[in-house]
């Protein structure tokens, strides 16, 4: 009897001084396990940067004061790394912190690939749950089809899960609520994790008090894992680090791979320095390429023709017109119409076309508008207008058969070729759009790029601003000059060398003939 009631009188004093670590991660963790002991004792306790990650999830729990029911702003922690650092090891410390210290908390784990979530991110949880003071109020399991971890009087509330990041196991992570509590995700090499994973997750943030942690090395330059540190830098607490400022990294190998491809080396920037690359592997136009261009400035272009391209938002995303003389994509700004209504729309783009015919500076000599979806409509209508759009559809076929899969991977080849000389506005949209097309493997060794659709989904909207300006090399388009020479000698047709590239405003990709038909 006294042996149950020292127990008893055990469990009451551990339940009262784990509850003093609500808001202290780094407090927990240091009274959880036994670091002066083996095996932990030759560890040497939580390495710098897991401490400042712990003590800014602590001012954020203390800034929120969860009061039990009404909802806070969500905990977002990114960690962008080389490799090595103990990723892991925080990761099952933030489970058991938040498990132990939140009656009912909810949580859902998930990695790249089902075998770093089962060998790695959720073995190194259970190493961690046997060491931990707390490890005997929960149950864990690490069996094909059944990895969690939950209270053992309280299975189906209290609880975490790890699933496999498949895009048709989605709706493993939605309904992770816990209104008077916290439901909590952690993506572990979150760079890899599909953007419907990260989508779906959304829905666990809206009520109780809510935790969201991403980890991983920075392999790709686009997606959700990249935006935490770039278009939702606001919403997430993001850092990058070195594995060489890590305690526990092999210094040796990592110095070696410094030596062998170079600081700068993209290998080096996502394996060491927690930097994301300049360009990913699938990647078709690298960032440094393009901020390149922004940052050019535009030369003298007068004599090209100016080429619009005008790609036709869906949903909620805008209509874009985009204009390109030559080498020159900046002096005459793009237009946005956020009109659903087609006809509507087609009235609109006409208003604002009258005033381009209106300025002898900017009076259009190509314009080439996207025929999918509803564009066509609107394209037939404005050509009933007199405005003279020619439709182009990304499925068609391109000029040169032999090199490209369709018209879309002509256009795209054709920009990136351009980029390396024209100039670009500084925006910050386009630039996502044009680092966002991914090649895509082709057995007829044509090259063939990712579908907008799968862009869409990347990007989470349409890159209309991007297809609004490879729109502009849809065709060839003869400089002014070119074109006063044919009408002044009653031809019908000019065809230009193989070794010609661009001329003013027109496109000439090396290796094709191009023709200008002149009615």
């Amino acid at each position: 009897m006294t042996d149950n009631n020292d127990a008893q009188s055990y469990e009451d004093m551990l339940q009262e001084d784990i509850s003093g670590f609500y808001a202290s991660p780094l407090r927990f963790v240091l009274y959880a396990f036994e670091w002066d002991k083996p095996p932990l004792v030759n560890f040497g306790g939580p390495d710098q940067w897991q401490i400042d990650i712990m003590r800014s999830i602590e001012r954020q729990v203390l800034e929120n004061k969860f009061d039990g029911s009404n909802p806070v702003p969500a905990v977002r922690e990114a960690v962008a790394s080389g490799h090595g650092i103990g990723k892991s090891a925080l990761t099952a410390w933030l489970i058991l912190w938040l498990m132990s210290t939140r009656p009912h908390a909810k949580g859902v784990v998930t990695a790249n690939t089902s075998d770093q979530l089962k060998t790695k991110t959720w073995a190194e949880l259970g190493k961690w749950r046997k060491r931990c003071i707390t490890g005997h109020w929960f149950e864990y399991n690490n069996t094909k089809g059944n990895m969690n971890l939950y209270h053992k009087a309280y299975q189906e509330s209290w609880r975490c899960d790890a699933q496999t990041c498949r895009e048709e196991n989605s709706e493993a992570f939605a309904g992770n609520h816990a209104a008077d509590s916290s439901s909590f995700y952690i993506f572990d090499e979150a760079s890899a994790i599909p953007e419907k994973i990260w989508e779906v997750a959304q829905g666990g943030m809206t009520d109780g008090e809510p935790f969201w942690f991403a980890f991983g090395n920075p392999t790709r330059n686009y997606g959700a894992f990249r935006e935490c540190f770039r278009k939702f830098r606001k919403r997430w607490r993001c850092r990058k680090i070195d594995s060489r400022d890590v305690r526990i990294t092999n210094k040796q190998f990592l110095n070696e791979l410094v030596e062998d491809n170079g600081e700068e080396s993209d290998l080096v920037k996502v394996r060491v320095r927690g930097e994301f690359p300049a360009q990913s592997d699938e990647q078709y136009v690298s960032e440094a390429v393009v901020l390149a261009a922004m940052n050019r400035e535009p030369p003298d272009e007068r004599h090209s023709p100016l080429i619009g391209g005008i790609d036709f938002g869906r949903g909620s995303d805008p209509t874009v017109i985009r204009w390109r003389r030559g080498r020159d994509a900046v002096t005459v700004p793009p237009a946005y119409f956020s009109e659903r209504d087609s006809m509507k729309l087609a009235a609109k783009i006409s208003a604002y076309l009258d005033g381009m015919y209106a300025n002898p500076l900017t009076i259009p000599d190509k314009i080439f508008g996207d025929g999918g979806g509803l564009g066509g409509p609107i394209i037939d209508r404005l050509n009933q207008l007199g405005y003279e759009v020619m439709e182009v559809n990304s499925a068609w076929g391109a000029d040169n058969e032999r090199h490209y899969a369709n018209k879309r991977a002509e256009m795209a080849a054709r920009s990136k070729d351009w980029l390396s000389t024209g100039s670009l506005s500084d925006n910050e949209v386009l630039k996502e759009d044009l680092c966002a097309d991914q090649v895509v493997e082709h057995t007829k060794d044509l090259l063939l790029m990712m579908s907008k659709k799968e862009l869409i989904r990347i990007l989470g909207r349409s890159p209309d601003d991007g297809d609004a300006h490879k729109l502009t090399f849809a065709y060839y388009v003869a400089p002014k000059s070119a074109l006063n020479e044919l009408m002044n000698n009653k031809r019908g047709q000019v065809r230009t060398n193989d070794n010609q590239h661009e001329t003013g405003l027109g496109f000439r990709p090396s290796g094709e003939a191009n023709k200008v038909r002149v009615s």
